[in-house]
This record gives structure tokens, C-alpha cells and sequence, in this order.
């Protein structure tokens, strides 16, 4: 590999820009004066041969080539911090931007209700939550860490740690249950509505294990589909169908009589929630400690 002493010129600069989302607040962050928060930015776009940013005189955003120059910097520069401490024997104090990839059911049920106290905990950590169903490639989406939750995870090169066992329930509103009647068994489900969800690999059918322990597929007649789990609670709650979600999504709605479970003495399908990370070598503080607080908090 050639020589090259540029390598990291204008990177620190270039990653203070974003993370304080303007030439003025990064200019006052650093001590510099805007005008050379300018220049810096100028001659590594120069050098680079590639315009990392969009600027205008209200907005600032990256361009692609920038987003991916910015998670490679920011793991750089931690990286770098972390060697720092090592030698100088400072102690490693979790910091930094965390971006965790979470369901946007799990996160208003389970999340919200803790977030508070990591904050507190960990006031140097800026934790980024992008609240999304969608299973996401997180090493290509500079992720340090996903929650997700299945019946079971696919193969894959990640890092998994189970901190959660729920199980899936089906459920609907009194005011549905009584203006279409209360399925007795899980076959009569093809006369009703049903509310869908767009990420479950056969989303037309319901298996069961019925009271002989038999298997037993139900098709289904969808009237909605969502790709969003917090939309599909709401519309249940509203009356316009039954549905099927993991049981952490739910807080009190059963007990407050919002709800219905059906087919409550009928084996429930195991759905585990896991945290979902690139490697174990070289972790950062910042997802070990997040990783070891979800497991205290949320952990059964």
C-alpha cells in the first residue's frame, strides 16, 4: 500500500460537520472559524474526487458517497479514540453515536418506557433509533446494532444474543367481536376480516396447532396489509379486524378489556426477540453497554 499522508486530513472536520449538522455549530464545536470549516470540507471533496455534502444556506444532508464516507470516518475515528485511552490507561467511557435499528411496535411497548434511564446512565452516547419493520442490511446501513424478532433467524454471518421469548396471539376488539361474532375455532377465521402484515413470509395463511396437537393451516381474507406492527395494533383497536402479533407489542389492552385474545387455550407460536450485531471483535463500549442494559432491563 502506497505512502499516503493526506489519508486523514479534513476527516475529523468532515465528521464533526454531520454530526452537529451545520458548518457554523461544527466551526464553533472545533474552534475554528466557518470559513475554514469550509476549506476543509472544499479540499477533501477535492481530494477525494466526490461531493460528500449538500449544502445550501438552510440545509445540510450527504450525498450517498458521503453517508458511506461517514460511517467508514466514524468508526475510524472511534477506533482511533479507543487505541488512545488504551495506551494513555484512560478509562474507556462509552460515548459516540449509537444507531440501533428496532420494530416500531417493540419500540412504543418496550423501548420507551427504559429510554430514560439509559440516557441517564450514559449521557456522553447519542443514542440514533431508526424505528423500522423492514429487516435492513445494518453493516451497509452503518448500524451498530438491530432488534429483531422471529419465530427463527435466518442463517447469517451477524452475532445474535436472545434476551426475549414472547409468543403470537390473535386478537380483536369487543366492538368487532361483537358486530361480526367470535370465532370458536381458529377454521371459522376465513369468514372474518383479518389484518395482515406485509413482512411475515406466508402473510394469506395461519398455522395453528390445534387441541390434538394436529397441525392446522387457516387461509385467510385479508382486508388490510401494513408493513407497520404499531398501525396493525391501532387498527385492531379500532374494530376493523382480527389479528395476530406477538404479545409484547400489547401493554395493558387486555387487561383494560380494549381487547380480545381468542383461542387463548390453543399452543401459541414462540417468537423470540434478538439483538443483532456485525461482530464480537473489537466491539465498542457503546454496544456493550447497550447490549448488557437491554439485557437487565428487557431480559427474561
Amino acid at each position: 500500500m502506497a505512502f499516503n499522508a493526506a489519508l486523514f486530513d479534513g476527516m475529523m472536520i468532515f465528521s464533526e460537520v454531520v454530526n452537529s449538522g451545520s458548518f457554523t455549530q461544527a466551526a464553533h464545536n472545533s474552534g475554528h472559524s466557518t470559513s475554514y470549516i469550509s476549506k476543509e470540507i472544499g479540499k477533501l471533496e477535492e481530494r477525494l474526487g466526490v461531493r460528500l455534502l449538500h449544502r445550501t444556506t438552510r440545509t445540510l444532508r450527504l450525498t450517498p458517497e458521503g453517508e458511506l464516507y461517514f460511517q467508514q470516518c466514524q468508526q475510524l475515528i472511534e477506533d482511533a479514540q479507543i487505541a488512545e485511552n488504551a495506551v494513555t490507561g484512560q478509562q474507556n467511557t462509552p460515548k459516540g453515536r449509537l444507531k440501533v435499528t428496532c420494530p416500531v411496535g417493540f419500540a412504543f411497548s418496550r423501548f420507551r418506557p427504559i429510554l430514560g434511564k439509559f440516557t441517564e446512565r450514559y449521557p456522553d452516547i447519542t443514542l440514533e433509533l431508526d424505528l423500522n419493520d423492514r429487516k435492513i442490511d445494518i453493516v451497509a446501513e452503518g448500524v451498530d446494532l438491530a432488534i429483531r424478532a422471529s419465530h427463527q433467524l435466518d442463517d447469517s454471518s451477524l452475532i445474535s444474543r436472545r434476551f426475549l421469548r414472547s409468543e403470537a396471539i390473535v386478537i380483536a376488539s369487543p366492538d368487532y367481536l361483537k358486530k361480526h361474532g367470535a370465532p370458536a375455532h381458529p377454521s371459522e377465521l376465513t369468514t372474518h376480516k383479518t389484518i395482515g402484515y406485509t413482512y411475515v413470509k406466508q402473510g394469506m395463511v395461519w398455522d395453528f396447532i390445534d387441541k390434538e396437537n394436529q397441525n392446522l393451516t387457516v387461509p385467510l381474507k385479508n382486508q388490510i396489509i401494513t408493513n407497520n406492527s404499531f398501525m396493525i395494533l391501532s387498527l385492531c383497536l379500532a374494530g376493523q379486524g382480527i389479528t395476530r402479533i406477538p404479545r409484547f407489542h400489547l401493554t395493558d389492552e387486555l387487561e383494560t378489556g380494549k381487547l380480545v385474545e381468542l383461542f387463548a387455550d390453543y399452543p401459541k407460536l414462540a417468537i423470540d426477540v434478538f439483538m443483532v450485531y456485525p461482530s464480537r471483535k473489537n466491539m465498542s463500549s457503546k454496544v456493550r453497554c447497550f447490549l448488557d442494559f437491554i439485557t437487565e432491563h428487557l431480559g427474561d
